[in-house]
C-alpha cells in the first residue's frame, strides 16, 4: 500500500525534524534534565509540526506505543468525554511508566468539557502526561493555557521547505529543479503537510524528473514570464497588454489567487533591491536565475512608491479572488487602478 509522503517522512526524533528549533533546545533541554512539564500546550498554524513534536515527547518521556493515546477534541468534545478521560487517566500505564494523552485541536472542546478537564490538569497523577494541541489558541481558557507549558510553532521559512524538499527528493530518486523547488516550497504556505501534498501532486506524472513547466501545468501555477509581463504592463502603464496577459492566464486556467502571490513576492523583493541591496543579495537564493535578473531590473526602471503602490493595491486583491464572481476581475480593477 502506498504511504502517503507526509506520513512517510514524519520526523521520529527531534534530530530528524526541521525548523522550530527555539521548541526542540527547550525540550531537548528538559528531557535531558528529566524535568518534563506535565502538561504541554503546541500552538500554531496548521503542519507545522504540533502533533508530530507531541508524538516524539511523548516516546521520548518513556511512553510505549500502547500507552500513548491521541484523542480528536473535535470528534470528543463533550464533558462525558472529558469524564471518561478523566477516569481513565487514573489507571496505570500499560507497559511503560508514563501515559500521555494528546488532545488534538483542544479548542474544540465545549465549556463544560474544558473546566472539567481543568480539574484534571490541575493534580494530574504522577504518571501521566498531557500535551494538547491547537490552531487556535485564542479560543483556548485562559484558565487551561496558565496550567500549561506552551509553545508557539511557526511557519517555516522557505529555506526550510525547500530543505524538506531536498530531502524527499533524493530519498524518492527525483530531481527537481529550482525554480520548481522555489514553486513548491511556496505552495506549501508555510505547512510541512501541505509541502509535502504538492510534492507528492507532482510526482503523480510518473516522471523522475520534475521541471517547472509540467509544475506549473499541473498545479494551476503561471509560468516567471507572464508574471514578468503583467508586472511590465503594470510598470509601463500598458493597459492593453496587461489585460492580455490576464486573458491568457484566464485561458489556460490558471490559479489568479496564486498570480498574485507570485507577483507580491517579485515586487517585493524590487522593493528591497531598491532600498536595502545588501539584504537583497542573501535572498537572491530564493529566486531562479531568471527571476532574480528580472528582480534587479525592475528595482532600477521603478521607483519606490510605485512599487509601493502596487503591492498595497494587489495585496487587497489576494483577499478578494476567492468570492469574486469573475476571478480574474479583481485583478483586472486593480490594475487599471495602478496604471491611471
Amino acid at each position: 500500500m502506498y504511504t502517503a509522503l507526509y506520513r512517510k517522512y514524519r520526523p521520529e526524533t527531534f534530530k530528524e525534524s526541521l525548523g522550530q528549533e527555539h521548541i526542540v533546545s527547550v525540550l531537548e533541554g528538559a528531557l535531558k534534565r528529566d524535568q518534563l512539564s506535565h502538561a504541554y500546550l503546541f500552538a500554531g498554524p496548521r503542519g507545522t509540526g504540533k502533533t508530530t513534536f507531541a508524538r516524539i515527547i511523548a516516546r521520548e518521556a518513556g511512553s510505549s506505543p500502547n500507552d500513548i493515546h491521541e484523542i480528536d477534541a473535535a470528534s470528543n468534545r463533550g464533558i462525558e468525554d472529558i469524564r471518561a478521560l478523566r477516569e481513565e487517566v487514573r489507571t496505570l500505564p500499560f507497559d511503560s511508566k508514563i501515559k500521555s494523552y494528546i488532545i488534538d485541536e483542544v479548542h474544540m472542546l465545549t465549556k463544560d468539557a474544558f473546566n472539567a478537564l481543568l480539574k484534571t490538569l490541575e493534580e494530574p497523577p504522577a504518571h501521566v502526561l498531557f500535551i494538547l494541541a491547537t490552531t487556535e489558541l485564542h479560543k483556548v481558557q485562559d484558565t487551561i493555557i496558565s496550567r500549561c507549558q506552551s509553545f508557539i510553532f511557526r511557519k517555516p521559512s522557505q529555506d526550510v521547505l525547500r530543505k524538506m524538499i531536498t530531502r524527499v527528493a533524493k530519498e524518492e530518486g527525483i530531481t527537481i529543479d529550482r525554480e520548481s523547488m522555489n514553486l513548491l516550497a511556496l505552495l506549501g504556505d508555510g505547512s510541512f503537510r501541505d509541502t509535502h501534498g504538492m510534492i507528492q501532486k507532482a510526482m503523480s506524472l510518473g516522471e523522475k524528473n520534475i521541471s517547472a513547466e509540467n509544475l506549473s501545468r499541473i498545479m494551476g501555477a503561471p509560468r516567471a514570464t507572464l508574471v514578468h509581463l503583467f508586472i511590465d504592463a503594470l510598470v509601463g502603464k500598458n493597459a492593453e497588454k496587461g489585460i492580455a496577459v490576464l486573458e491568457e492566464a484566464r485561458a489556460n486556467h490558471i490559479d489568479m489567487k496564486l498570480f498574485v502571490t507570485l507577483l507580491l513576492r517579485v515586487v517585493r523583493s524590487a522593493l528591497i533591491a531598491r532600498l536595502a541591496p545588501d539584504l537583497f543579495e542573501k535572498q537572491k537564493e530564493d529566486l531562479s536565475e531568471e527571476e532574480a535578473l528580472f528582480v534587479e531590473e525592475l528595482s532600477k526602471k521603478a521607483e519606490p512608491s510605485v512599487l509601493a503602490g502596487i503591492l498595497r493595491e494587489f495585496l487587497a486583491v489576494h483577499g478578494e479572488i476567492e468570492s469574486a464572481t469573475i476571478p480574474e476581475l479583481p485583478l483586472e480593477l486593480a490594475f487599471v487602478k495602478v496604471i491611471s
